[in-house]
């Protein structure tokens, strides 16, 4: 079960409030502070786009560049051996690193 939403490259992290009532999401991966809500999850999901949406259109009204989530430049601290037998697995499979741990956390990510 997936606790997130994910609409025009942004992604929400999702909980349920009991005091509420009510599914509440906020926006990852960006500093402006984005959150929405709905009592279900047709709610929940229009909420978000809604939220994006509206986050787009005030940028573009005030002349902000939109915050992107991520980049696509990931920079990973691993163990020497650990990048060894990356190197090796993405050799053997002829492909670069780069390319390798692409499909690698594709696959994990689930997407």
């Amino acid at each position: 079960m997936s606790n997130s939403l994910v609409y025009e490259g942004y992604a929400a992290r999702i909980e349920f409030s009991s005091e509420d009532e009510c599914f509440i999401g906020h926006i990852a991966g960006i500093k402006d502070v984005l959150g929405f809500h709905g009592e279900t999850v047709y709610q929940l999901k229009a909420a978000f786009e809604e939220a994006v949406n509206d986050y787009l259109e005030t940028c573009n009204i005030v002349g902000k560049a939109p915050q992107k989530p991520y980049s696509g430049k990931l920079m990973l601290r691993i163990r020497p051996e650990i990048h060894a037998a990356v190197a090796t697995a993405a050799e053997l499979s002829g492909q670069s690193i780069n390319q390798w741990a692409s499909e690698a956390l594709n696959r994990e990510a689930c997407l």
